[in-house]
């Protein structure tokens, strides 16, 4: 029951756990359709690289890494979620046209999805994306692989919405994403 997990933010020190969980998740058989990474590129990083990633989502304003911890300490899920400032340039080299948050590496280990952990996890992240001061985060937004219907299900009923924008995964693609938004102060 996910009412046994601690969750809570990542501290900068913990980079072995990220990496950890990370590379767990890349070896989910989902991982095709839920991450942009593979396991390959995750084990090529070298440890300043997960030291600088646990650093970054662990303070300041321009991220924050969730986790689920266990009480044996085993962490079980997460999700992070990236701030893009108002006209700074995103992923896809567009300009950002308002304050919002991006979620990104949502992971929960088989044995706990549909205990609404997922749930949990959001719930912090997203609390936190709402409390940062001037300038607001005005919405979420999410990229969820055409192909996978168990996570659109989800960002479905947790109040995301689908923007009508679709991305390819990369230049040429055949394969895309959808784009779904919560604004600020949307309920699930």
């Amino acid at each position: 029951m996910s009412d046994d997990f601690v969750i809570r933010a990542v501290r900068g020190d913990e980079w072995e756990q990220v990496k950890a969980l990370r590379l767990d998740a890349l070896r989910d058989p989902a991982a095709a359709v839920a991450f942009l990474e593979t396991e390959e590129r995750a084990l090529a990083q070298d440890d300043a690289y997960w030291q600088q990633r646990a650093a970054g989502a662990a303070e300041g304003r321009g991220a924050r890494q969730f986790i689920a911890e266990a009480g044996d300490g085993r962490w079980v899920g997460s999700v992070t979620v990236l701030i893009e400032a108002q006209g700074a340039t995103d992923f896809f080299g567009d300009t950002v046209e308002q304050q919002q948050g991006h979620a990104v590496g949502v992971f929960v280990r088989p044995e706990q999805r549909g205990s609404g952990l997922v749930e949990r996890l959001f719930d912090a992240a997203l609390e936190w994306a709402w409390s940062l001061d001037e300038p607001v985060t005005e919405r979420v937004r999410l990229f969820v692989h055409e192909d996978n219907a168990r996570a659109e299900a989800f960002y479905r009923r947790y109040g995301f919405e689908a923007s009508g924008v679709l991305v390819p995964l990369e230049s040429g693609a055949k394969e895309r994403e959808y784009v779904f938004v919560r604004p600020a102060g949307g309920t699930p």
